[in-house]
């Protein structure tokens, strides 16, 4: 762990503020990592080291493994409808913490720090009774950060420089799954699926714990999965449990499509291939009402089932016991 909070130089905080959607990425029980993106709106601060997210009530799974495995990793991978000028790709790594109760100021803050990403609040009767689950009952992910890696430009090439922890080594392979390491889904649709989603990232557990997220490009794909080019030197080889995220976003995120994906990367001295084990979609809508109704309609469901299953209660109980974890 690093005592002394870990601040980033000047180009990775421009990112930081600046990026609209970032991908996360937290580790899994059996060793891999699932990725994918949010909006941060620039929650960062340099001086106390801390960067973060929020999400909501509606992602149990999510929340309960980052409560249950802390390292949490954040890729600011894309300027494409943010505020910073920078063409540095930029790595977050640190331990995280979940706030379930935040406050009102604390949520009052986020309101006003999302309206020049997101766009103005609406306002009204009507409006504020459908979004009160929204904007009242958001979880925060906060990061304290212990390494951030700059590469100087979006692919991930060239030289990395290094702010906290030292690099690590690469991880050794990991155990093949029972089931076997080939696909599991129809690689086929898949890449007809991913076709128009043109940011597109591989995440791996790394050998202290980080997940590590990896800029690439899908290069064609077979029976046996999606070939890859990657940045070299960033993918250990042999064969291991990896998360995929592909996805795309308009302005204010008015607009996005994601896949995530898991299954199984092998990187040989040939190159790397990627086995897709599952799949899952969403897309939003490209019309900001029908999406501001469609957010708050499903916050109050999400509160709901959260509330009926005894979700909230779960993950506050992971809450108070993760620091002894």
């Amino acid at each position: 762990m690093i005592s002394d909070p870990v601040r980033w130089p000047d180009a990775a905080e421009a990112v930081i503020r600046g990026d609209l959607t970032v991908a996360v990425a937290y580790v899994t029980p059996a060793g891999g990592a699932v990725a994918t993106s949010v909006s941060p709106v620039g929650l960062g601060d340099r001086e106390a080291g801390t960067s973060g997210f929020t999400t909501s009530l509606g992602f149990p799974k999510k929340l309960e493994r980052i409560l249950r495995d802390p390292h949490v990793s954040l890729a600011y991978h894309t300027r494409e409808h943010g505020f910073a000028a920078s063409s540095s790709y930029v790595l977050a790594q640190g331990a995280a913490s979940v706030d379930l109760r935040p406050s009102p100021e604390r949520l009052a803050e986020l309101m006003r720090a999302s309206e020049p990403f997101l766009g103005e609040t609406r306002r009204g009767p009507v409006w504020d009774w459908l979004l009160r689950e929204y904007h009242q009952e958001r979880v925060f992910v906060d990061v304290q950060v212990e390494r951030v890696a700059v590469w100087p430009d979006l692919t991930a090439r060239g030289a990395m420089t290094i702010t906290g922890a030292a690099w690590p080594d690469m991880p050794t392979e990991q155990k093949p799954p029972r089931n076997g390491t080939g696909p599991r889904v129809d690689v086929a649709a898949l890449a007809r699926q991913i076709a128009g989603l043109p940011h597109r990232l591989l995440a791996y557990r790394g050998a202290d714990g980080f997940p590590v997220i990896v800029p690439v490009t899908v290069t064609g794909h077979d029976d046996a999965g999606l070939r890859l080019d990657v940045p070299p030197g960033l993918l250990p080889p042999g064969g291991r449990r990896a998360g995929f995220l592909a996805h795309a976003f308009r302005p204010q995120c008015v607009g996005l499509s994601m896949r995530t994906l898991t299954g199984w990367l092998t990187v040989t001295d040939e190159g790397a291939r990627y086995a897709p084990h599952t799949s899952k979609g969403l897309a939003a809508p490209p019309y900001r009402t029908l999406l501001t109704v469609s957010n708050g309609l499903l916050a109050k469901y999400g509160l709901w089932r959260a509330r009926r299953d005894g979700t909230a209660a779960r993950l506050q109980s992971l809450t108070v016991r993760a620091p002894a974890d």
